[in-house]
């Protein structure tokens, strides 16, 4: 009973976060639970093992559960438009997943170029299946620790660069409005757009990464 009642005290702590102003932290708190999910759903989809129970939770009910869910639909949507663009990530910017330092530089380098000409929600999700996509790379390649790191990198480069953005938006939530009375070709296009910049740029970022390597 003591732990349904703590359970009920966390859901409803993070029920009140979304009928206020979030703060930083619960923004980046709350960016880092999406990401868990949506790696969960994708290693899920890709038949890979995975033993990490933290990873297996969903995130907690409410409005965080209906943003992680309408984030996933509309990653389902990106990747289906170009399914080869968000598989196989580590190989497309032949990269090693041996290295935290490379995974987290190559992981940054891609973040920060999905964003240069500015911040749209069709490009977060693009950010989600990147971070996905090589999760699912990582755990093939027996580097399952590697998932913990691109969370926490996900979860910082929220903190410095979509904080703002989405404190103007009034949080994550503020993503539903993608798919309320929304013209499924107008929102394709937006994720076509999404994909093409990422598909430009992947290109550019194996060059930056080049001497690294």
């Amino acid at each position: 009973m003591e732990v349904l009642r703590r359970s009920s005290v966390f859901a409803a702590e993070v029920m009140e976060v979304f009928d206020r102003s979030p703060t930083d932290k619960e923004l980046v708190s709350q960016a880092k639970a999406l990401c868990r999910d949506y790696i969960n759903s994708r290693l899920i989809r890709a038949g890979v093992s995975w033993s990490k129970p933290e990873y297996n939770a969903p995130v907690p009910g409410g409005k965080l559960a209906e943003v992680s869910t309408i984030l996933l639909r509309l990653g389902d949507e990106l990747e289906y438009i170009r399914p080869n663009v968000y598989r196989n990530i580590a190989r497309q910017l032949n990269i090693s997943l041996h290295s935290e330092t490379v995974v987290t530089d190559a992981f940054l380098a891609v973040a920060a170029q999905i964003f240069t000409a500015g911040i749209t929600w069709g490009k977060v999700v693009s950010l989600y299946a990147v971070a996905a996509g090589l999760a699912v790379d990582c755990v093939r390649h027996a580097q399952p620790a590697m998932v913990h790191t691109i969370v926490d990198c996900l979860g910082e480069f929220v903190r410095k660069t979509l904080v703002t953005w989405l404190k103007r938006r009034g949080g994550w939530a503020d993503i539903t409005k993608c798919v309320v009375n929304t013209d499924p070709s107008l929102r394709s296009h937006w994720l076509v757009a999404a994909v093409c910049s990422f598909g430009h740029f992947l290109k550019a970022i194996f060059f930056v990464l080049l001497p690294e390597r």
